[in-house]
């Protein structure tokens, strides 16, 4: 599945943004706001093989049941539900230091304790893990959320540093986002 706008032109693809990352089989991953249809959570789960696991992670009990039921019906059973609200520090149900990648995409723009979000994603990692961000960009286009509402990826950058991350590359995932991936 790879989101698309109206016009079928191809937003973002997920399995380049996930391959970017370095997602591989036997991986423990954590998406972290995996949203309603798990777009990123369904080829997560196929890239890290029945042998790894992916934590799909939200505020909404009712999407995690949904996504749950969709795993089940197509015989994911590497996918695990947990809810959590991720502006809380600690309050997310998986161990401190147990997850190779955590994915934060474009979920930071809703939140409303960003620094706290990223400060427990960076929990969850492994030394050696890393963190993927994707955001829309901060300049007007007409698709997205109002831009006074996106975060600015020097923001990122500066709150992902104080938090001892190091950043391994700047990228572009379509023309609307900025990526970035971090190593704790």
């Amino acid at each position: 599945m790879v989101l698309e706008i109206s016009s079928g032109k191809t937003l973002i693809d997920p399995v380049m943004v996930l391959k970017k990352v370095g997602l591989k089989e036997k991986m423990t991953v954590a998406d972290l706001g995996c949203g309603t249809l798990g777009y990123y959570l369904f080829p997560a789960a196929k890239m890290v093989g029945p042998g790894g696991k992916v934590y799909a992670v939200d505020v909404q009990k009712h999407l995690l049941e949904n996504l749950e039921k969709r795993a089940r019906t197509e015989n994911f059973s590497n996918i695990v539900g947990v809810w959590s609200n991720l502006e809380r520090y600690g309050a997310t149900n998986i161990p401190s230091s147990t997850v190779d990648t955590a994915l934060l995409l474009n979920i930071l723009f809703q939140c409303k304790d960003r620094a706290s979000v990223l400060k427990e994603a960076t929990r969850l990692l492994k030394v050696g893990g890393k963190l993927l961000v994707t955001e829309w960009v901060s300049t007007s286009i007409v698709l997205g959320p109002p831009v006074e509402g996106r975060v600015d990826h020097d923001w990122v950058e500066q709150e992902a540093d104080k938090l001892g991350l190091k950043l391994l590359t700047r990228f572009s995932p379509s023309s609307q986002h900025y990526g970035l991936i971090f190593e704790k």
